[in-house]
């Protein structure tokens, strides 16, 4: 289960939005991110982590998608899951093999 989240999605959505809009311009682009952090009460790492990965998943910076990134995520539950359960049939399997080649006693 994922820890609940700090910042509600809007609020996320609108200081993202903002420090994205305030980078485009040249004269507004230093210190943008602080900028609207300050205003909006968060720590501007924060909020530069959230402008990086919109920036991501919007084709503009190389990296993870958030989509791939839960993608991959789930891809590794499942391997989890199936090495587990295989794991579980081979120790059955070796039980029963053991179980059939001892002598039957009366």
């Amino acid at each position: 289960m994922a820890a609940p989240r700090k910042y509600p999605d809007e609020l996320r959505e609108r200081a993202t939005r903002m420090a994205v809009e305030l980078r485009q311009d040249p004269a507004t682009k230093q210190g943008a991110i602080a900028r609207v952090a300050e205003q909006l009460g968060m720590h501007p790492e924060t909020l530069r982590n959230w402008v990086r990965q919109a920036e991501i998943d919007g084709g503009v910076r190389p990296g993870t998608t958030s989509a791939e990134a839960e993608r991959i995520a789930k891809l590794e539950q499942e391997n989890r899951e199936l090495r587990r359960a295989n794991h579980i049939l081979k120790t059955s399997a070796a039980f029963f093999a053991a179980e059939l080649d001892r002598p039957a006693s009366r």
